[in-house]
């Protein structure tokens, strides 16, 4: 069974409170661009910045952040 990867509701969370990336990333103290790679799944967050930002965003961090399984690649028992 491969690796499953880190996937995101960042923009959709973000565009809910009409919050604009540079916003939100004044809101936790980075920069737009972290946001961007952030949603954009170039860059995996710390726990640190996973649990500001769901806090700036008013929910828990699952409903930010979860396990996609869609993108590990099952390969056959050996």
């Amino acid at each position: 069974m491969g690796a499953a990867e880190l996937g995101n509701r960042l923009k959709e969370h973000r565009a809910r409170l009409g919050l604009t990336q540079a916003e939100l990333a004044a809101r936790v103290g980075v920069t737009r661009k972290t946001i961007n790679t952030v949603e954009n799944r170039v860059f995996i967050p710390s726990a640190l910045l996973a649990l500001k930002l769901a806090e700036a965003l008013d929910v828990t961090v699952e409903e930010v952040f979860f396990l996609d399984q869609s993108s590990a690649s099952v390969q056959p028992n050996s």
